[in-house]
């Protein structure tokens, strides 16, 4: 039993020195799922008085008001022998043999936090007390439910109290411990009022009734202890806590609880009930029911912690590495993301990813389509045919055939073919240029640091262009090239007419008749498709040979090339990381410790038992 306290004992200080005690998270917390007994009751109502008999020392800050203004979680531990003492978890290492300074020491905890006001804070307070005359327990002693404010506080803060007493004793997991006032109706109780919302069939509340010997003469509690008049399923117990003359006298709690069990024995009333009442029963009765509890719940707890654990590791492998302090580490991680980066681009035009495919979309249906549309007839029209040659021919007419008039239709109609090559070289690059916004948009660390987001995207844009540039230039060079040299075997291979293609004793107006000038421009046709159709395979090849390639191989060579010349300073400023990342990613860190270390506590636990 002893251990299973203890391990929750470390659980919940673990969460509460990682900041995870149970405030609104996108992860369930471990607090959330840890058994846990509230201390609930009105202000008034002898909550603190009941805390200090469980424990046997007088140590909680008193006065009127609200003087609970945090959470205190109180961790017991019963030791053999030695001598008493109790530690703080902000102050660890610090043993506290005074009690008295136990107390001030909560109050200036308190004040670290709200101010030296009335304010509450739902930050708890971790207390152990080491002492051989207490049980092995955990409670939480939570803020006295109010009903109207008082001076110093805001208009808030009855319903502020409320929602932080029902934020821990609605959770599943919770064991309530409702105390409440004998010689007031418990019709009014603030304790009963507010469990009984949360537990409506009473399956996880304990009532404690205290003031039972301040009730008017005549009047008893039997009722109400033996269950009669509000039905839990746990009895009820009874306490007298130590009157305030008591407490002026200081008697201490060891002898306040031999007077206590003085009182119920020696009752007429409450002798039958005696064995099962007292402050020192109370805390038998919750150590048993807390260890009963937390054995049930390791099961559920191991499951929750494994899923969790995957749960974090997910989010923080999402979130990406911490930045690195020094300027390699720096640079190392900034290679990495870009190379992140241009494998996901790789991809693309790989086929692993989309995208790729619309460069081949290009070649088989956007080059084919615009050469297939080029119109010729202007060009090969029969007045420009009979005025290039004529032209062609200068002051001496061409003897066989008009070679350099066909040079002058050939290159003037080829010429046409650039504008749609340009369009493929420009179609290429855009198709580029949008994988890389898609890489880019799919390279979740480059999400986390905008600034070498943007100086990756300019980079991967300017090399694009300047590969656009080469292409287009390789592109139009290869339609030159046709331009400049002619194949001869097609011209060669052309049927002759003597009589209508160049007899020398025709004069020259026969020569250019119409029937020799549509000869002359339906060979010239014939020659200019052959060409498209040798370009309509080559200027592919170059585009993926300029750009495509060129694309998989350097895109960001000279980004990496300027980046060995950078200061540290100006890779941190490339490595300046959304504040809320970085805090996100720090929380989830400290959330994985946290779990990692639980479960490894509650194996050690498991494998002994």
């Amino acid at each position: 039993m002893d251990t299973l306290i203890n391990l929750v004992n470390k659980l919940q200080k673990a969460c509460t020195a990682l900041g995870d005690f149970g405030e609104e998270s996108s992860l369930p917390t471990l607090w959330d799922a840890l058994p846990t007994i509230a201390v609930v009751g009105g202000q008034s109502s002898g909550k603190s008085s009941v805390l200090e008999s469980v424990v046997g020392k007088d140590f909680l800050p008193r006065g009127s008001g609200i003087v609970t203004r945090r959470p205190l979680v109180l961790q017991l531990h019963k030791i053999e022998e030695g001598k008493e003492y109790a530690e703080f978890a902000h102050l660890p290492r610090k043993w506290f043999t005074d009690f008295a300074a136990v107390r001030k020491e909560i109050g200036d905890e308190t004040d670290r936090v709200t101010g030296r006001t009335k304010q509450i804070s739902s930050v708890p307070i971790y207390l152990s007390i080491y002492s051989p005359n207490v049980v092995n327990l955990t409670l939480i002693d939570l803020p006295g439910l109010t009903k109207i404010a008082v001076e110093g506080q805001s208009d808030s803060i009855v319903q502020d109290i409320e929602n932080m007493v029902r934020s821990y004793i609605e959770k599943p997991n919770c064991i309530i411990l409702a105390v409440s006032p004998a010689n007031q109706d418990l019709a009014t109780s603030d304790a009963i009022k507010i469990s009984r919302e949360v537990d409506p069939k009473g399956e996880r509340t304990f009532g404690v009734l205290t003031k039972i010997d301040l009730m008017d003469k005549g009047t008893d509690a039997v009722d109400i202890l033996e269950g009669r008049s509000h039905r839990l399923k746990f009895p009820w117990i009874g306490v007298v806590n130590r009157s305030q003359a008591d407490i002026n006298k200081n008697i201490d709690m060891i002898a306040a609880r031999r007077k206590e069990r003085e009182y119920f024995f020696n009752s007429p009333e409450y002798s039958h009930l005696a064995n099962r009442m007292g402050s020192e029963h109370l805390g038998k009765v919750l150590s048993r029911h807390l260890e009963s509890l937390i054995k049930s719940r390791i099961p559920g707890l191991q499951s929750l912690i494994s899923k969790t654990i995957l749960d974090l590791e997910t989010e923080l492998n999402r979130l990406g590495n911490p930045i690195a302090a020094d300027s390699g580490g720096k640079l190392y991680m900034i290679m990495e993301i870009c190379r992140a980066f241009d494998q996901t681009f790789k991809e693309h035009l790989d086929g692993i990813r989309p995208g790729g495919e619309k460069v081949y979309g290009v070649f088989e249906n956007q080059l084919p389509f615009a050469l297939k549309r080029l119109q010729f007839d202007k060009q090969l029209s029969m007045e420009n045919v009979r005025k290039l040659i004529t032209e062609a021919d200068g002051y001496q007419p061409h003897l066989i055939a008009p070679e350099q008039g066909y040079r002058r239709l050939i290159e003037s109609t080829l010429v046409t073919i650039k504008h749609p090559t340009e369009a493929v070289v420009d179609a290429v690059h855009d198709i580029l240029r949008d994988l890389v916004r898609k890489s880019i948009k799919e390279t979740k660390e480059l999400k986390n640091y905008p600034p070498l987001k943007v100086e990756v995207m300019n980079a991967a844009y300017e090399s694009l262009e300047r590969m656009r540039n080469e292409s287009k230039r390789a592109a139009l060079q290869l339609v030159d090239m046709e331009c400049s040299y002619l194949t001869v075997d097609f011209f060669r291979n052309l049927p002759q007419d003597v009589e209508k293609g160049g007899n020398p004793t025709h004069s020259i107006y026969d020569r250019y008749n119409d029937a020799y000038i549509r000869r002359v421009g339906s060979n010239v046709l014939a020659y200019v498709h052959m060409v498209v159709g040798t370009l309509r395979h080559s200027i592919p090849k170059s585009v993926v040979y300029c750009q495509v390639r060129e694309a998989k191989r350097s895109l960001l060579d000279r980004f990496f090339t300027e980046l060995g010349a950078k200061e540290g300073r100006q890779l941190g400023k490339l490595l300046d990381e959304d504040p809320e990342i970085t805090q996100r990613r720090q929380n989830t860190v400290k959330r994985l410790e946290l779990y990692r270390a639980a479960q490894c506590e509650i194996d050690t636990v498991v494998w002994a038992k």
